[in-house]
């Protein structure tokens, strides 16, 4: 089985602080976890500006977010190994950080986009993210900045667990 897996966060307000997680998966110690698609997007706002965005690490202490669980997308796999968590503890994901916490961030790549056309990325396999398992750190999809327009945001991070 592919064990294929999304992190949505559909149609939010987005939180107003600047440099928040808007996505975020913290890896257990079972299985190793390949990030295959993450996008941004809003329909609150009707005016062109650029919003930056960045894939980063967090090491304890962890965002505080909206506790999410992975949605499977292959409909007879098992359940994630992840878990819905508002702490960003290993084995859980959530979104739409409220606290963004004091834990190091290490950015692994950053971007920006025109808010009236979205975000998304999609590598080309030798381009994936491979998370092992037991890691001290999660990975997020950032704003960078705060938003200039916070009504109306939806995100998402898709991943395959390995092995």
């Amino acid at each position: 089985m592919s064990r294929e897996y999304t992190v949505p966060m559909s149609n939010v307000t987005a939180t107003s602080l600047a440099n928040a997680a808007a996505v975020f998966v913290n890896n257990g110690t079972v299985t190793s976890l390949e990030f295959l698609r993450g996008w941004l997007s809003q329909s609150g706002n009707a005016t062109s500006a650029q919003q930056a965005v960045a894939w980063q690490t967090q090491a304890t202490a962890f965002p505080t977010l909206t506790s999410t669980a992975p949605v499977i997308l292959k409909q007879k796999d098992p359940a994630s190994q992840i878990s819905g968590g508002a702490a960003g503890a290993a084995g859980t994901s959530g979104v739409n950080a409220t606290a963004i916490g004091a834990g190091t961030k290490t950015p692994i790549f950053s971007d920006n986009f025109n808010v009236l056309n979205g975000y998304l990325w999609v590598p080309t396999p030798l381009e994936t993210i491979i998370y092992p398992p037991g890691l001290a750190t999660g990975l997020g999809l950032y704003w960078v900045g705060a938003v200039a327009q916070t009504a109306n945001w939806s995100a998402g991070i898709t991943f395959r667990e390995l092995g």
